[in-house]
């Protein structure tokens, strides 16, 4: 039997999951007993419920991998994937964030604040010269684009110039 989603979670509780990112985008593939028993506790609709009881499940030996990524309409990979980030940070590895790098690695702040001075002092020199700069100074090789993005304002609207029509 399919779980009948639509019903479990409140429009507020949704709208909650769903600014958060952790509204399941595929809460029909859910069929595990607990989420078809339980619907006033297990809500499928909820990624991170579900991630954290797919991965429980088979934890438990209440289930094999296999059986697990069939009662919570995942693949193995994905099952892996969750269970090494759950492994390395808890429920936070569960939880969707942004993916890849967070920012620059060898920017630090001094060398963000030596960029933004010196080109305040020169305004003439370029990412390349700022970047051969920094490497004599910190030790740190950074690709002149790179540095060229630390003099960008983070926060407003990017100016940018007007189109063509």
């Amino acid at each position: 039997m399919l779980l009948q989603w639509g019903a479990m979670a409140s429009p507020e509780k949704r709208r909650a999951l769903r600014s958060q990112g952790a509204l399941n985008a595929t809460p029909q593939n859910v069929t595990a007993a607990l989420f078809e028993e339980s619907p006033e506790f297990f809500d499928a609709e909820d990624r991170l419920q579900v991630c954290y009881e797919m991965l429980r499940a088979p934890a438990q030996g209440e289930m094999t991998v296999a059986e697990a990524c069939r009662a919570f309409g995942v693949s193995r990979q994905t099952f892996y994937v969750l269970r090494r980030a759950f492994e390395a940070r808890g429920l936070a590895g569960l939880a969707v964030g942004k993916r890849g790098r967070k920012g620059p690695l060898k920017a630090s702040v001094e060398v963000v604040e030596f960029v933004r001075r010196e080109k305040a002092a020169n305004p003439a020199l370029s990412g390349a010269q700022l970047a051969e700069q920094i490497s004599e100074h910190f030790g740190v090789s950074l690709h002149r684009r790179t540095v060229e993005r630390l003099l960008v304002p983070k926060s407003g609207p990017q100016a940018r110039p007007a189109r063509r029509p």
